[in-house]
């Protein structure tokens, strides 16, 4: 059994999570306290009691959900758990890969809050409300929703944010664009276009200004070769080296999250079963529609804890 460990993205954020691990391991709650000090305020207080409208903030969820990540891994470690030995590889969907490479050594947890902090901040800053918009192409080829947004590129920016594979693709750019592709897309015979309730175009050229302050906090951080490789989002590939890293994150900002790719990587490389590790249960979900030789394992709380190290140290 080759295992590898994903961690979910923004969208998988709900009032609550982690207390579960908080009230039970003191190793969880030494994440949370962490990740507050590192920030400067509480925000365990908005990830166990809200309000939601706060917590869903970018500049929340970002930090929030690798807060949850990290918990369970230390939990995990607390009691045998070496990730070396037992996980072939790290991988996490946009937000999720900041969280992956904490897990695997490549930012201390402090950092990867501050981090997100700014990510979640520059990304909101980066284009003024109602200028961007997002839509989820659904029952469409990717190559036809590049065609699509290629056609809709003459009204402005327009391209691919996320393949999640399963017939999802979200599209990203300026609000008119999006809208027009959205159409060309249910005329192509997409089974469905939906504008996405999303507060800035993620992963789109719009979000250049975000680029550039993340290159220059990364360039800022102590950065250590993971332990195991990521599978990278822009590059549905596996990477060890940590200058590599911060480029091509740097790069995810504008860049397209290849994560049907990064789904068929690992069934292609002999992985089996997918842990997908915190929040939710999108990516375990995505892993089933994609390709289904390969087995996801929700884990975010004390029972699914006590389950996944009965079978990963036997």
């Amino acid at each position: 059994m080759t295992v590898a460990f994903t961690f979910p993205g923004q969208g998988s954020q709900a009032v609550g999570m982690g207390k579960d691990l908080a009230d039970n391991f003191a190793e969880a709650r030494a994440v949370f306290e962490e990740v507050d000090e590192a920030l400067g305020e509480k925000l365990s207080d908005v990830i166990f009691n809200g309000p939601e409208d706060k917590l869903t903030l970018t500049a929340n969820a970002q930090p929030a959900l690798m807060a949850v990540s990290m918990a369970v891994i230390r939990v995990l470690q607390a009691r045998g758990l070496d990730l070396k030995s037992k996980v072939a590889y790290v991988a996490g969907h946009s937000l999720g890969e900041y969280s992956a490479l904490c897990a695997a050594g490549t930012f201390s947890l402090a950092d990867t809050a501050r981090l997100l902090r700014i990510r979640g901040n520059a990304m909101q800053a980066a284009v003024p409300v109602g200028v961007g918009a997002m839509a989820a192409i659904i029952g469409l080829e990717h190559a036809d929703v590049i065609a699509v947004c290629a056609e809709a590129s003459a009204l402005g920016a327009c391209q691919i944010a996320n393949d999640n594979g399963g017939g999802q693709i979200v599209i990203s750019g300026e609000k008119a664009p999006v809208e027009k592709a959205a159409e060309l897309a249910t005329d192509k015979g997409a089974k469905r276009a939906i504008l996405l309730p999303v507060s800035a175009p993620f992963h789109s050229a719009l979000m250049a200004p975000a680029a550039e302050a993340m290159r220059e906090a990364l360039a800022g951080v102590a950065k250590a070769n993971p332990v195991v490789p990521v599978i990278a989002n822009v590059k549905a590939a596996p990477v060890m080296d940590a200058d590599e890293i911060a480029r091509l994150l740097v790069e995810q900002v504008t860049g397209q999250v290849r994560w049907r790719e990064t789904v068929e990587w690992f069934a292609a490389n002999n992985v089996t079963t997918l842990y997908e590790i915190g929040a939710g249960k999108v990516l375990t979900g995505l892993a089933r529609r994609i390709d289904k030789s390969v087995n996801g394992i929700v884990v975010n709380n004390a029972a699914d804890i006590d389950t996944a190290l009965a079978a990963l140290l036997g």
